[in-house]
């Protein structure tokens, strides 16, 4: 077989080294590598013990299964964790204006507004262009919006999919856009203890996904998504704190993701807050 052939049948083969073939996983040891090397960066982190009763409560009164019945079947557990975990950090008040980053399909917008009654947008980099009723197309991190816009914002499961130096950008436009007293919630935040790129090599090479130089690739061919970017806490330091001005991000490290269900698997979640917000502490 030639070398033309072989980069068809293993994709993984056309990707730039390091590399590691196989999907990111987490062991004790690495949560404690991760959670060392944060401090040894004075990031502040706090523990975030979900209280089950209040999820399950939170879980039946967004009534995914009758409502949603076809948003993440297999995985409802895990989604509406991360939705809860959110919405208790941001602590949504009736008067906030919140904005769902890379919303997509996602049902939070419609939860938040009839759970906490609040003013809710959906933003998506596949919408049309534009601020459109509630609806906000384009890219994340060039908002068609007004400085002082929103509130609070939050990402779920899309943070880590921002390709290239999308990441960097975005946190610069949540100076502009976050109102006095804001927050925005980023969960799951995804660490690890080095800096990390995961591709399934299929998808990344079909598509030309540019990665960044410095993370070492890891190719889960059975995993379907072009990019999910791992910070280690150097890269999360200079690629989110650093960016943010005066505004302050928290890393909380969640204890028992594993009591709502054995299916979920959320570490650990980010705040940012400006000087005037406040946190679950």
């Amino acid at each position: 077989m030639n070398a033309l052939s072989d980069t068809v049948s293993d994709p993984a083969a056309s990707l730039r080294e390091p590399k590691q073939i196989g999907p990111i996983r987490y062991t004790p040891e690495t949560i404690e590598r991760i959670l060392t090397g944060l401090q040894a960066l004075a990031v502040d982190v706090r523990p975030y013990t979900i209280d089950v009763a209040a999820y399950l409560a939170y879980a039946a009164a967004a009534d995914y299964e009758r409502r949603y019945p076809d948003y993440y079947r297999s995985n409802i557990r895990e989604k509406s964790l991360e939705h809860f975990i959110a919405a208790d950090l941001l602590r949504l008040q009736p008067d906030d204006v919140y904005i769902d980053i890379a919303s997509e399909g996602s049902p939070v917008p419609e939860i938040y507004y009839r759970l906490a009654h609040c003013t809710t947008y959906r933003q998506d980099l596949t919408y049309p262009p534009g601020l459109t009723g509630d609806t906000i197309g384009g890219d994340a991190a060039a908002l068609p919006v007004p400085e002082g816009f929103a509130s609070k914002m939050g990402l779920h499961c899309s943070f880590e999919h921002f390709e290239g130096d999308a990441d960097v950008r975005f946190m610069r436009e949540v100076r502009r856009v976050l109102r006095p007293g804001g927050a925005v919630c980023i969960v799951p935040l995804y660490l690890f203890d080095v800096y990390a790129i995961q591709t399934d090599p299929a998808v990344a090479v079909a598509a030309g996904v540019q990665f960044d130089p410095d993370a070492v690739l890891y190719c889960d061919v059975t995993w379907g998504n072009r990019h999910g970017r791992f910070y280690d806490p150097a890269h999360l330091v200079g690629r989110v704190q650093q960016q943010l001005g005066d505004l302050r991000l928290t890393v909380h490290r969640i204890t028992n993701a594993k009591d709502v269900d054995p299916s979920c698997y959320v570490e650990f979640a980010a705040l940012i807050t400006s000087a005037r917000g406040s946190e679950n502490g």
